[in-house]
């Protein structure tokens, strides 16, 4: 206990120190509700400015990769935090501040859920029509990546409710299923992809008109991949319950500007992501218990399994349904008990 306070202390007064030397020694810091990240934020109040303090320990988060993205953002137009003062080294960043509104919080208060998720959609359209947005220094959304994460449900999710870990043989076949439709949705015009668009990353901020009014967060793990993958992390919502008619109504605004959203080929790719997608997040609920001791997620492990359920529906997927049924039969598809399982 005493080497962690002392690890504590030493880390308070590197940012009481970038504080200072940011302009903002004075001002008041509220530490924020913590994320699934090791980032935290805390509110700064009586500064020169309304802000925000990322700290994003080295060793386990690197804040370049979000600076990256933010710049990158601003220049195409988007609302992405400004940057205020920034010692990457520290993992220390001030950034703009865009308040409380998250698009979850505007529909927990009854907020126009239709027009939220209008709004979420234009800027994907805006975003997907600009060549510009696959930065040549972003890394690929490749086969080998969505492997590498459709594998935390092997690794994580199946030895949490066996108690026991995934055989080599049984973990090399879903191996090769996911590489044989991974191939179907690796896109040859990639676009920028977010990975985490989702309403709890997005924020509305008042005064600003059209795309502007949409703040975006949570983005600097972004790579250059299909542009299925963001219109599908909206709709198929890890954490909260769509309806259809709000979902078939955010399709069609994106296909009205981008026809090609309807092709066979789109859709078989979304299919395919959003299946990829639901198995990594019942993998990282997963994990986030078994490694970090973190159990507040575990509750959407339900809805996920519906989702990906209905994802495996697409003929494209029907061998890897059939593995599914085998490796975790329906009635077995729970939540992990919240005991460390074996790996």
């Amino acid at each position: 206990m005493a080497g962690t306070d002392a690890i504590d202390t030493a880390r308070d007064d590197i940012i009481r120190a970038f504080l200072a030397r940011a302009g903002f020694g004075k001002a008041c810091l509220d530490w924020l509700a913590a994320d699934a990240s090791f980032r935290r934020y805390g509110r700064l109040t009586g500064g020169p400015a309304r802000a925000l303090l990322m700290d994003a320990p080295p060793g386990r988060e690197d804040v370049r990769p979000w600076l990256a993205v933010a710049r990158h953002l601003s220049g195409l137009g988007f609302s992405a935090p400004a940057v205020l003062a920034e010692d990457a080294a520290a993992g220390l960043l001030v950034i703009e501040d865009f308040g409380d509104d998250t698009f979850t919080r505007l529909l927990a208060r009854c907020t126009d859920e239709g027009g939220l998720y209008d709004l979420a959609v234009d800027v994907l359209i805006r975003l997907h029509g600009l060549p510009e947005a696959a930065a040549p220094w972003l890394q690929p959304y490749d086969t080998e990546r969505l492997l590498a994460e459709a594998l935390l449900f092997t690794d994580w999710y199946l030895p949490a409710v066996r108690g026991r870990p995934t055989g080599a043989s049984e973990r090399e076949d879903y191996c090769g299923l996911w590489r044989e439709v991974f191939a179907r949705a690796v896109s040859s015009r990639p676009t920028l992809v977010l990975r985490d668009y989702h309403v709890d990353n997005l924020m509305r901020i008042p005064g600003r008109a059209g795309i502007a009014a949409c703040g975006l967060l949570d983005f600097q793990d972004a790579l250059a991949g299909h542009p299925a993958y963001d219109l599908i992390s909206l709709l198929e919502d890890a954490r909260r319950d769509l309806g259809p008619a709000v979902a078939s109504r955010a399709r069609a605004r994106y296909a009205a500007r981008h026809p090609q959203a309807t092709d066979e080929s789109f859709t078989t790719a979304g299919a395919i992501l959003a299946a990829g997608r639901n198995a990594k997040i019942i993998g990282i609920f997963t994990r986030l218990l078994v490694r970090d001791g973190k159990a507040a997620y575990l509750h959407h492990i339900p809805r996920v399994w519906r989702l990906l359920e209905g994802d495996l529906r697409h003929p494209a997927l029907g061998d890897l349904a059939r593995w599914f049924d085998r490796a975790v039969a329906p009635d077995a598809r729970v939540i992990p008990p919240r005991a460390k399982a074996a790996r």
